[in-house]
């Protein structure tokens, strides 16, 4: 048999390992001082009137850079690697591993950059603009080829679960991403989203729980299924299992999407089909679980001395702990409890820092040596780094738990007479700030951790050989029959067509989403018109794009539940027909602050000015940080509302061409009338004419307060909720 001879590219999976130990410390760095944000609003002082560091524009940017930052080059390291060994052969493409590779650190900066600024499109985990999303585009289809290439030129005639998974990963990241990511731009870093208000929050969750599942579940059990039996010297459990494993877990998952939205406006239908596949998915995940610590029989002695398989079972634990979660919080009572609380937040966390961190750390404590030809440079480092990282873990998730209890119970509790007990907010809030406290101690000891980590790594790495390809040989694969051998069973027949498994990957994964999805987007009647709602003003479309721009959403919800706490605190319970015309949907995922749905007229405009320069002026306690560049002396650039009222007319928004002709006139005069209630706060006006006075004395241009961003964003606070008028009882009796 000819033997032929290759060299396995190392040096790719190097420069992975290397960005995700970069971009791992940088993106923990930016979530701890979000936790100590928590504690000390602008920190302090150091951040105020910073824009760029606010709460709300720097909490994208640590969930961009922990998800696709630190855990995407985790993947691709480990992809990189993987795949050449099991398939003998090198990468179909050295150029298009390095497309793969700086294309996407472009991606990362790129994004480090415009977040901060304000350029988002506020979808979790989507919030990247349209540019930046049509290089994701790009640079994943460079992965898949190079991937599907390398499949094709294989010398092994099999592929191995854990290539199933990254196959499966390919396809079903490249559907969501494409599919969620349908907008319409209207300038060089602003777009606006095709769906609206309940259909753009179907199809946003479909992803958004599959980003979950398809970008830091699968690729991990892929990387689970080849690094764990190798630290351990051991095979699989498993070969039956895996295929039920795999099968199960991409058909059931894609369906669980909606059960992030259950109480809301989203029809009944989609919240139930949601809630019996997110159930169903316990069976499949365990199995998963259950494989990978089952791998371990017979080397759990080994697990405790070898630093590697213990970060490794610990992962596998989370990933267990977190998928047991998972459907528990999609059963109806259960969810009525943690949403919008931080019992999500610790969820999400026991996923992120135990499944995802730990795995990613024990198959870099594996690679690193290989990699060099060398011995860990540190075994009492590595097994320090893991209990410190386990204890940050447990200190980051318990009071994020207790957190969420104590908000679930507090917003829920009526006193004898049917008032609500804890009717300011606030008070919750401030009843949880010593787990806030600990959880930035918590999230300090993993970052410590990561630190050492990446130290123990690096040294590795210097005291080791320069990185080299490694010479390989294998024979090549002789062709056979296409057909099925005699005694061979489905599944390994499968295993020799990878374009058909990769075909029926793509086709387990759709059917949930075109079942879910379609009807929504297509079915008029799934989402009734309410004749109360229009569109927003001209100046509403402007302070909404501010909303966003500031990151309004990454603490406030506008989705009131149908329940009588809710009702009670926020008013009349949300209706699908009320978001005809948001693009994009701004419900919100979490409540640092309160619902802000039906804010619209509850306050003052001098109320609304007051609380954005300084909330602790009208809120004593507030954790919210100042958002005084909104008042500053600058003018608001509007000039782009014709643009964007013709986008939303293409979007189905009916602005007539006289409401586009003459926007810039209907924004003067809606801002003028803000301008003027605000002159009705004497203390306001006093400060005001202070200052216009003091800027013509150093002779500057002064900027009238109507053409400020603080009046846009005010006019759209005072807009919401305002379309839906609901009777109070007192007001139908006397009708009666």
């Amino acid at each position: 048999m000819e033997m032929q001879q290759f060299y396995y590219d190392n040096k790719i999976v190097k420069k992975f390992l290397f960005a995700t130990m970069l971009w791992g410390i940088v993106g923990m760095l930016v979530g701890l001082l979000l936790a100590f944000m928590f504690i000390f609003p602008d920190l302090g002082g150091l951040t105020e009137g910073i824009s760029w560091l606010s709460f709300g524009r720097l909490r994208p940017l640590h969930t961009n850079a922990v998800i696709f930052a630190f855990v995407g080059n985790a993947i691709f390291a480990g992809t990189y690697y993987s795949t050449q060994r099991l398939l003998k052969a090198r990468m179909f493409s050295d150029f298009l591993s390095n497309v793969n590779f700086w294309g996407w650190q472009l991606i990362i900066v790129a994004a480090a950059l415009t977040l901060p600024l304000g350029f988002t499109s506020s979808k979790e985990y989507a919030e990247l603009e349209w540019p930046i999303d049509i290089a994701i585009t790009l640079v994943w289809v460079a992965f898949g080829i190079n991937l599907i290439g390398t499949i094709l030129k294989r010398r092994e005639r099999h592929i191995y679960v854990a290539i199933w998974f990254y196959l499966a990963t390919f396809v079903t990241v490249a559907m969501l991403h494409i599919f969620n990511n349908l907008e319409l731009p209207v300038s060089g870093l602003k777009s606006y989203s095709i769906y609206a208000g309940v259909q753009d929050a179907l199809v946003q969750w479909w992803y958004g729980h599959n980003a979950v599942a398809f970008f830091l579940t699968t690729p991990f059990l892929g990387l689970m299924y080849y690094y764990v039996p190798k630290a351990a010297n051991r095979p699989v459990y498993s070969y039956r299992l895996s295929i039920v494993h795999f099968w199960s877990l991409i058909f059931i998952y894609i369906w669980a999407g909606p059960h992030h939205l259950l109480y809301s406006a989203l029809p009944d239908w989609a919240q139930s089909l949601g809630t019996v596949f997110s159930i169903m998915l316990i069976a499949p995940s365990w199995g998963g679980m259950i494989n990978g610590l089952l791998t371990l029989r017979g080397a759990w002695d080994k697990v405790r001395t070898d630093p590697v398989l213990k970060f490794m079972v610990v992962a596998i634990t989370g990933y267990g702990m977190a998928t047991f979660e998972g459907p528990m919080l999609s059963l109806k009572n259960v969810n009525a409890i943690g949403h919008f609380t931080d019992w999500i937040i610790a969820h999400v966390h026991v996923g992120a820092l135990a499944w995802n961190g730990f795995l990613a750390f024990g198959m870099m404590y594996w690679l690193v040596p290989k990699l060099h030809k060398t011995k860990l440079h540190s075994l009492q480092l590595a097994n320090l780094h893991f209990w410190i990282g386990t204890l940050g873990i447990i200190l980051y998730a318990l009071p994020m738990y207790v957190a969420g209890f104590t908000q679930a119970s507090m917003w829920k509790q009526f006193n004898p007479d049917g008032t609500l007990v804890y009717g300011n907010f606030l008070e919750t809030v401030t009843e949880i700030m010593p787990m806030y406290a600990m959880r930035a101690i918590g999230g300090t000891l993993y970052l410590t951790g990561t630190i050492i980590g990446v130290v123990n790594l690096a040294l590795t790495g210097i005291k080791g050989t320069k990185v080299s390809d490694d010479l390989a040989e294998a024979p090549a694969l002789k062709k056979i029959s296409s057909g099925r051998l005699a005694g061979e069973k489905l599944h390994p027949w499968l295993e020799r067509k990878p374009i058909l498994f990769t075909a029926l990957s793509l086709v387990a994964v759709a059917i949930g989403g075109v079942i879910q999805i379609v009807p929504t987007l297509m079915v008029d009647s799934n989402i009734p018109t309410i004749s109360s709602v229009k569109p927003y003003t001209p100046l509403e479309i402007e302070g909404r794009d501010l909303y966003i721009r500031e990151g309004c959403v990454s603490c406030h919800s506008q989705m009131i539940r149908p329940f009588r706490s809710e009702t009670e605190r926020y008013g009349e319970y949300s209706k699908a027909g009320e978001y005809v015309y948001d693009h994009p949907f701004l419900w919100g995922s979490k409540r640092t602050g309160p619902d802000l749905l039906r804010v619209g007229g509850k306050y003052s405009d001098n109320w609304h000015f007051n609380h954005m320069w300084d909330p602790q002026s009208t809120s004593s306690g507030s954790i919210m940080p100042k958002y005084s560049w909104l008042s500053d002396n600058k003018k608001h650039d509007r000039s782009q509302i014709q643009t964007k009222l013709e986008a939303m007319v293409s979007l189905g928004t009916p602005y007539t061409e006289d409401e586009i002709a003459n926007a810039q006139e209907s924004m003067e005069a809606q801002a003028a009338q803000i301008e003027k209630n605000l002159y009705t706060d004497p203390d306001w006006a006093e400060s005001y004419e202070k200052a216009k006075a003091q800027a013509s004395k150093r002779g500057e241009d002064f900027v009238e307060m109507k053409d400020r961003e603080i009046v846009a964003l005010i006019a759209y606070l005072q807009r919401l909720g305002t379309d839906i008028k609901i009777k109070n009882a007192d007001e139908s009796t006397a009708q009666n």
